[in-house]
């Protein structure tokens, strides 16, 4: 039976309990709620790929799968983006960290892998609305059409002077930016200033 670890309080880097998002008619920028987070790297041998928290590992680099979504938040449930041809970032509830853990080890049972907990590395800011992709691209140099960057993409970019994860999981215009907690304010301050520059100043 998986005993449940004592884990420190998390002090979340932009507020996002409290913050609210900075937005206009066409777009959204919040800072989301804590989640676990773990980094995870195998090697996958032949034959069918084995499942991670009921989602498989086998999908093509630079995509993600999630298990729910809904319309403010990049997900409400567990997601697994493949970032290479042997590294995931996988995410889920904060209050189900050590049960994904022990998902994620019984999953690969008997397959050599790593993983690491990186959940308080990690800041996550969501961005959406029909103006997301062009306040992305005031830093990202990604090419986020339908074609290029449809929904289930996931892939390691730049954010400015900042190294990021990009994930869309659905069609609907929300994306996860995922970045290192010492880049959180620098990335965060960014997509405002870009929110300012798509949107215009707010009416009064």
């Amino acid at each position: 039976m998986l005993e449940t670890r004592y884990r420190a309080a998390r002090a979340l880097p932009l507020g996002a309990l409290s913050r609210p998002a900075a937005s206009g008619p066409g777009v959204s920028v919040r800072p989301a709620g804590a989640e676990a987070r773990f980094s995870l790297r195998a090697r996958l041998a032949g034959g069918a790929a084995p499942k991670v928290a009921g989602l498989v590992l086998d999908a093509p680099i630079n995509t993600v799968g999630t298990d729910g979504t809904d319309g403010e938040s990049v997900t409400t449930g567990t997601w697994i983006a493949r970032l290479g041809p042997d590294e995931w970032l996988v995410g889920g509830p904060e209050a189900d960290a050590d049960l994904l853990q022990g998902r994620i080890h019984e999953g690969l049972a008997g397959l050599p892998h790593s993983l690491v907990d990186v959940s308080h590395r990690n800041v996550g800011i969501d961005v959406s609305g029909r103006q997301a992709a062009a306040v992305l691209n005031a830093g990202c140099p990604l090419d986020l059409s339908e074609a290029a960057f449809p929904a289930g993409s996931a892939t390691r970019t730049l954010l400015g002077k900042a190294e990021i994860v990009l994930i869309r999981p659905t069609a609907a215009p929300v994306y996860r930016v995922e970045c290192w907690r010492s880049f959180s304010t620098y990335v965060h301050g960014f997509l405002n200033e870009a929110v300012f520059g798509v949107e215009g100043p707010a009416a009064p």
